[in-house]
């Protein structure tokens, strides 16, 4: 059904003629370079082109005008997006290497299905044609980031934007669940500004997903939690040790606890004490009122190579959300706007 959708301006010019499509459907080189990345920059500058032209007749701008062939990939591109679930699909359609591979190749050229195998071969990549027309085009035009005019494939501008993307995303393809509801990339981005506890991370992932998203991302070296396995640590209060009489093991626990605050594990290994002893004396301190005892949720962060990913899925995400926001005015000018409640909807992070 998404192939029908996104082919469906192809297949329409079809029927206006042969000679025709052999004009129409021959695709723009598709260089990336600041001018075509520059998303945002472009799809402004295609109403000014659209007012400025004068065509003689209709059939000038199916004949011949990029400008038109542009507006017709974002209205496809635009159906795309207006599914509620558009982000998680297209992360899901991601976190597959072969699919990468393709965009990587159709990114810098057009190819048909044929060419495109070759291609990847030279590339060291040999991929079975019908892996690459089956699984791989069928979905990467479903969400709008390759487009097919006849037998031919082509990244679309929002493909072309996310190009850096794809080569960063390769590295990480294998270590989050394909076909998931993509708690995973939520929380990684949601880490981004800091350690969560498991309370924090119920309120942002479904309770009963946490500890398998957790667990997934923890086997994959994505998250960490602290060394200390404690979550009970000890602190040093304001009083002064001098106005009460300690014995000179007291004084040296109660030197090591400090203001910071330490575990009773940590504090046993810097002083050589055994942990029966410490929890004597760091009673014994709690007593003379020089050290409290305070519980400190376990809390998840983010490793580099977790914070890597969590950038590229971030830099992914604002990407997409700034193609719908700069998308707007042109299908507005257009009507092709469509009866959607906007990109929020489908943002994994509100």
């Amino acid at each position: 059904m998404g192939n029908t959708r996104l082919n469906s301006f192809s297949s329409g010019i079809w029927h206006l003629g042969e000679e025709m499509m052999s004009n129409v459907l021959v695709p723009p080189t598709r260089k990336i370079d600041n001018c075509e990345c520059d998303l945002s920059g472009r799809l402004k500058s295609l109403n000014a082109e659209c007012r400025n032209c004068a065509p003689i007749t209709p059939f000038e701008c199916l004949s011949g005008c990029r400008v038109y062939l542009l507006k017709n990939e974002l209205r496809h591109l635009w159906e795309a997006m207006a599914n509620p679930s558009y982000m998680k699909e297209l992360f899901n359609v991601l976190k597959n290497k072969p699919r990468l591979h393709v965009m990587q190749a159709i990114v810098n050229g057009t190819y048909s299905l044929n060419q495109l195998q070759l291609e990847l071969k030279r590339a060291g990549h040999d991929y079975r044609q019908d892996l690459l027309g089956e699984e791989c085009l069928p979905l990467l035009l479903e969400v709008g980031l390759a487009t097919r005019v006849r037998d031919n494939y082509h990244a679309t501008m929002l493909a072309i934007s996310l190009a850096q993307v794809f080569d960063a995303f390769l590295e990480f393809a294998d270590k989050l669940p394909t076909r998931s509801e993509c708690y995973e990339e939520a929380l990684l981005q949601a880490l981004l500004s800091g350690p969560k506890t498991f309370e924090d991370i119920e309120a942002l992932v479904a309770p009963k997903n946490v500890s398998r998203t957790l667990k997934r991302l923890n086997s994959s070296a994505l998250i960490e939690t602290p060394k200390e396995r404690a979550y009970i640590f000890f602190f040093r209060t304001i009083r002064d040790p001098n106005k009460e009489t300690l014995t000179a093991t007291e004084q040296r626990v109660c030197d090591v606890v400090g203001y910071e605050g330490i575990s009773a594990g940590a504090l046993a290994k810097q002083t050589g004490l055994s942990l029966r002893r410490t929890y004597k004396y760091l009673r014994s301190l709690k007593g003379k009122k020089l050290v409290f005892m305070r519980r400190t949720p376990k809390a998840y962060d983010l490793t580099c190579s977790g914070k890597k990913l969590a950038l590229v899925l971030q830099q992914l995400q604002q990407t997409v959300e700034e193609t719908w926001n700069s998308s707007q005015p042109v299908m507005r000018d257009n009507q092709m706007i469509l009866e959607a409640g906007g990109l929020s909807k489908n943002i994994l992070l509100h």
